[in-house]
C-alpha cells in the first residue's frame, strides 16, 4: 500500500468518527438518554430471546466486567432487567423493558432517517463503492483484532 493512501485512509476514518459525533461515548447519544455503548447494547438486546451477559460481551466485543457495569447502569435506568438464567443460576439473562425497547425504536428510526439522508446525497457509484469497501474493512479489522 502506498504510504500516502494509508495516511489518507487514517485521516478519513478519524474524520468519520468526528463527523458522526462518536467522540463523547459517555454522554447522551444522538439526543437519547443513553451512552454509545448502551445504544449498541439496546440494539443487540432488542430480540425475542434474552442474551446472557457473556453473549452480549461477545457481540459488543467488550470484556465481561465492562458489560456487567453496562447492564447494571441500564437496569438502573429502567432499560433492561437482569434475570437469573433458569438453566445456570450463575449467569444473568438480559431482557429489554418496554422503556428500553421504545428508546431503541426511537434511536433506530432516527438513525435510519439520517442514513437515508446521507446515502441519497451520494452518487450510485459512491454507494456501490461504500457497500464494497466497508465490509472489506470490517472483515480485515476483525481478522487483526481477534
Amino acid at each position: 500500500m502506498d504510504p500516502a493512501e494509508a495516511v489518507r485512509l487514517h485521516d478519513l476514518l478519524m474524520d468519520l468518527i468526528r463527523a458522526a459525533g462518536l467522540l463523547q461515548p459517555d454522554e447522551a447519544f444522538a439526543g437519547h438518554p443513553v451512552s454509545l455503548s448502551q445504544g449498541f447494547a439496546l440494539h443487540e438486546l432488542d430480540a425475542d430471546t434474552p442474551l446472557s451477559q457473556r453473549e452480549l460481551a461477545e457481540r459488543l466485543r467488550l470484556d465481561k466486567s465492562s458489560v456487567s457495569r453496562l447492564a447494571a447502569e441500564m437496569e438502573r435506568k429502567g432499560l433492561l432487567v437482569r434475570e437469573r438464567d433458569p438453566n445456570n443460576q450463575r449467569q444473568y439473562r438480559l431482557r429489554l423493558t418496554d422503556k428500553g425497547r421504545a428508546i431503541h425504536v426511537q434511536m433506530r428510526t432516527t438513525f435510519h432517517k439520517q442514513y437515508e439522508c446521507w446515502v441519497t446525497a451520494m452518487t450510485q457509484h459512491e454507494r456501490a463503492a461504500l457497500l464494497e469497501g466497508l465490509p472489506a474493512l470490517v472483515r480485515v479489522i476483525r481478522q487483526h483484532v481477534d
